[in-house]
This record gives structure tokens, sequence and C-alpha cells, in this order.
């Protein structure tokens, strides 16, 4: 039987590249906002690209945030990119201070220039980067959908913001950019969330959607 993948649409983001891999892999997902077939998914895609204010109001706006939590409840799948993977985080600050699902604890952050260690430092960060194992947080790396990734394989980035969790045993990834070290993965129960774009990252991307498929 196949399995039932539902891409959120909350009316932001690249939704249709991120479908074309499912379809890619032989697992074509569908692309809604209807609360029932959401629910009644055997997972959940939580993409996203653009602003965390505007995502969160258009979630609220859908009845969509509660949606995601009681999805979330059900034990089932989630996996969030990119923006989606900042909203599951409890607050943000971009463009003034926003609430998020609060899912994971933590807040994302700016980038910043002035932050003593590069003056020059590019906001947004984008292209190419390495993902690596931390020292103190998850050891589930190879039974997570990143178990075909090595430790230091690269990534492709494309964001302005970045996540601080509270929970350092939820941190899958860390990342370096200019200087700072920063999560860019997370593993919690059954959510699984990174902020580089894996549809993006060539064959190594793919079999991270390949390996989440299979673990549904």
């Amino acid at each position: 039987m196949s399995k039932k993948i539902v891409i959120l649409d909350y009316g932001i983001g690249n939704l249709q590249s991120v479908a074309q891999v499912f379809a890619h892999l032989n697992s074509p997902a569908l692309i809604s906002s209807n609360r029932k077939e959401i629910i009644s998914a055997d997972a959940l895609v939580l993409p996203g690209v653009g602003a965390f204010g505007h995502a969160m109001h258009n979630l609220k706006e859908l009845n969509l945030d509660k949606t995601i939590l009681e999805f979330v409840q059900t034990g089932r799948p989630l996996m969030g990119i990119c923006l989606g993977f900042q909203l599951l985080f409890s607050e943000s600050e971009e463009f003034g201070n926003h609430k998020g699902l609060d899912l994971i604890k933590g807040k994302v952050i700016k980038f910043k220039k002035n932050n003593g260690l590069n003056a020059e430092m590019k906001v947004p960060q984008v292209g190419w980067n390495k993902i690596y194992k931390p020292l103190i947080g998850n050891d589930n790396w190879h039974i997570s959908p990143l178990k075909e990734i090595e430790n230091m394989d690269y990534m492709y980035f494309v964001h302005s913001y970045y996540v601080e969790p509270e929970v350092t045993n939820e941190i899958l990834t860390l990342t370096q950019y200019e200087g700072i070290e920063y999560c860019s993965s997370i593993l919690k129960n059954n959510i699984f969330a990174v902020q580089f774009h894996p549809e993006k990252s060539a064959q190594q991307g793919i079999s991270i959607y390949k390996n989440w498929i299979e673990m549904i």
C-alpha cells in the first residue's frame, strides 16, 4: 500500500520542487491545506521559504498551526525544511518578535555582521556548506534519514536566520558559517527537520527523502 504523504500548503514557499522529489522517488505527495487530508496522512512535510512572521500569520489564518500540532501528537512523521524547520521553534526575532509552533524549545536569531567575528559576513548564507555531528547532541545519525550521509558532507543552504535549540540532545547536525556554529538539523521523536534544502543538495539530498519515506 502506498504511503500518503502531504506537503503542507500555507501559501508560502516552493512546494513544487519538494513535490517533484517525491514523484521522482515513486512516492507522489499531495499538496494540501485541507485539515482532513493532513490529519489522515501517513507523513507530513512542512516546507517554506520567506519570512517567519508572514508564515505564522498564514498558518494561523488557515488554522493550520493547530492542525500541525494535532498531527504531531499522532506520532506520525513530520519533516520540516528551511523556514519550515524554523517554524517548529518557540520564537523568532525576524522583523520583530514572533511566536512559533513551539514543538522544539528554542529561538530563531539572525546572522549578525557586527558580531565581532567577521564584519564582512555575507547575509544571507547562500550555497554549499558542511553538516557534521555534534560532540554533545543526538547520536542517532545512523538511524535517521541522514544515515547515507557522511560526516562533513555538503548540503545547500539559503537563509539569514538560524536556530538555537534549548535541548542539546535534539540537535542532529551542526554547521559553521563565518565563525558561527549553529544547529542545521534536529531529530525529536517523530520530528525530523533541516535548515538546508535536501531537494537542492544533489544525490545526497535525494537520499534523505528516500530514507525518510522508508521510515514512514
